[in-house]
């Protein structure tokens, strides 16, 4: 069977990590790359757990920091709320290292206002988390919703990840108004062009997409629910974007 790495990414997580690293109890290393918690996240953690405090940044670069600081070649990314389930794991056993594949995308169930999804796209929500780190780079260009570039070859899992997520509109609404400005601006230094019309019309095209396309309809009042919300979502990242343009009288930087 390949050695694994399982890496957990914190910050103020003491509600969360505990729960995590029991559902990686299987893994040959667990290494927890903290940002400094204050929180006491890093106390009492089951023997044989590795810390590495490593100061915040953003995502990419503190995945990238995991791909070198782990032991094995073969490395899972977990995050503090989500659980590998023992079906996840036996597969994981299973196929890592007997298949000619460099990385594996993970389907993830998403929990959301004590519901599990079924469409909306938080189900399959599939994530590149498992991959040899020595054919793996995370894009330092996307410092929200982070991509790895998998030199080689890359497959799926069939078995789930469990993201235990936003339990209260509130949380949800606060996450992704953080989100929209580094959003916003991560477009906007790839060039995206400012549209007069986008601020009303993406909006609407982001609810349809969650709600019709990707069958948001499926979790009824939820993910209509769900639906508005990245709709407005999209709006602010919109108006962020156009901020963006004005600060720099209609030039992109480069």
């Amino acid at each position: 069977m390949t050695a694994i790495s399982a890496i957990v990414i914190a910050r103020n997580e003491t509600a969360n990590l505990a729960d995590c690293l029991a559902t990686l109890a299987w893994a040959d290393e667990r290494l927890v790359l903290d940002s400094f918690s204050t929180d006491g996240t890093t106390r009492d953690l089951p023997p044989g757990v590795r810390v590495v405090e490593r100061r915040w940044t953003d995502f990419p670069t503190q995945r990238n920091a995991g791909l070198r600081l782990a032991v094995h070649d073969w490395v899972l990314f977990v995050d503090a709320d989500e659980r590998v389930t023992p079906e996840l794991s036996q597969e994981v056993a299973t196929r890592v290292g007997s298949e000619a594949c460099d990385g594996y995308w993970v389907p993830r169930r998403n929990r959301i206002f004590g519901r599990w999804m079924q469409g909306a796209g938080w189900w399959p929500d599939f994530q590149l988390r498992i991959m040899n780190r020595h054919r793996a780079v995370y894009a330092a260009d996307r410092p929200v919703h982070e991509l790895v570039e998998i030199n080689g070859t890359v497959e799926r899992m069939r078995h789930p990840l469990e993201h235990f997520s936003y339990a209260s509109v509130e949380e949800f609404r606060a996450r992704q108004r953080a989100l929209a400005g580094p959003v916003a601006e991560m477009l906007f230094e790839s060039g995206m062009r400012r549209r007069p019309t986008a601020v009303v019309l993406q909006p609407l095209r982001e609810f349809w997409r969650r709600m019709v396309s990707q069958r948001g309809y499926r979790d009824g009042g939820v993910g209509l629910l769900l639906a508005a919300l990245m709709a407005e979502h999209e709006w602010q990242v919109q108006r962020a974007l156009r901020a963006c343009w004005s600060a720099t009288d209609g030039k992109a930087r480069r």
